[in-house]
């Protein structure tokens, strides 16, 4: 009766809704969206997801846009980059600010303006993941001054992991630097390491070598003065592959499993990306900045997601109501998902239309 019931909804939405104009009042609902799994598969777009984001462009029963932003825990690359290439597979304008990766709210660490103590900006970090030099792109895109790559200490010293040479396009997105000179006092996972062996060799060293320069070596790492951070908790991914790949979450896994064999316990750290609380506060601010302009701000917030352990579990947490599709990561016919969604939806045109219905739509 309810697959019937939004079958109709959808239907006679499409006959009576008519063109886009501002709002005033504004819609009392918005949504984040998962990417992958929900929007596109690879580079594959569902085109379920145009038709969902025709409704949230002013095909609704305000005749208004929608709030919503994307919200994903891959990343690698600027957010201004994302959107731009989204928006070509989307055929819809994707702003920057609409789009949170894993590591977007890194940001706030960079140029902490509540608490200027706080920020990073000046500290030598080092990032992981990526190819090349892109994360550290990213990161002083932030406001990060000092900022170096697992490559860049390889190629300062090739013992440090003598099973692998640097190739020249490797070479190229290194910098020349003297870490004997400086003391690392943060690792930041900003994305999927390429090369685990190398990145969990010198994460180790770095935090080892704390608080001196890399190179030194402190039997003891109790003080836990490098601080550890990782964007995405994600064990698996769905690609073009028919079952899940591996993550950032495995990446971690495997980081605090050698480092409990050498240092006898696993090493504190930090987890942003969803479904941490810290991502889904910083996604409720970017909405925020959307609807300011309204007069009356959605009472509900809607998570459409295709992966129970991320998106459902952090919807979930963060008080909204959280829609399940079965396009990517959930699987129906392995059992009920781990976490609970408000419902569970074939697609994300089936989301939106459910969200509706949901928000008491007349």
């Amino acid at each position: 009766m309810l697959l019937v019931q939004s079958f109709l909804f959808r239907r006679s939405a499409r006959r009576i809704y008519g063109p886009s104009r501002p709002y005033t009042t504004g819609p009392p609902l918005a949504f984040v969206f998962d990417i992958d799994g929900v929007l596109l598969r690879g580079e594959d777009v569902f085109p379920q997801a145009r038709r969902a984001l025709d409704v949230l462009h002013g095909n609704n029963p305000w005749k208004s846009k929608i709030p919503f932003i994307l919200m994903t825990n891959g990343g690698g690359v600027k957010e201004s980059l994302r959107a731009t290439l989204l928006s070509r597979q989307l055929g819809y304008e994707i702003r920057p600010d609409q789009y949170l990766q894993s590591h977007t709210v890194l940001r706030s660490l960079a140029s902490d303006a509540e608490d200027p103590s706080r920020s990073k900006s000046d500290s030598h970090i080092l990032v992981i993941g990526g190819v090349g030099d892109s994360v550290r792109d990213v990161a002083e895109s932030y406001g990060f001054k000092n900022v170096h790559t697992s490559l860049d200490v390889l190629a300062w010293n090739p013992s440090i992991w003598p099973f692998h040479q640097l190739s020249d396009s490797e070479l190229d997105s290194t910098r020349n630097t003297d870490f004997s000179s400086i003391c690392v006092d943060s690792v930041f996972v900003f994305h999927d390491p390429r090369n685990w062996a190398l990145d969990i060799q010198v994460m180790t060293d770095v935090i080892r070598s704390y608080p001196n320069s890399l190179g030194s070596y402190n039997r003891s790492v109790s003080n836990h003065g490098v601080d550890l951070h990782f964007t995405n908790p994600d064990l698996l991914w769905r690609a073009h592959y028919q079952v899940p790949r591996f993550g950032q979450g495995a990446f971690r896994q495997a980081f605090q499993a050698v480092f409990r064999a050498a240092t006898g316990a696993e090493y504190p750290y930090i987890q942003y990306g969803k479904p941490s609380r810290l991502t889904y506060d910083y996604g409720t601010s970017m909405l925020k900045a959307q609807y300011l302009s309204q007069t009356s701000h959605p009472s509900k917030m809607f998570m459409v997601g295709d992966n129970p352990e991320s998106d459902i579990a952090g919807a979930n947490g963060a008080g909204w109501h959280s829609l399940l599709v079965e396009t990517g990561v959930y699987d129906p016919s392995l059992g009920p998902p781990t976490h609970t969604p408000t419902a569970i939806v074939k697609d994300v045109e089936e989301a939106v239309y459910r969200a509706i219905e949901i928000a008491n739509v007349k």
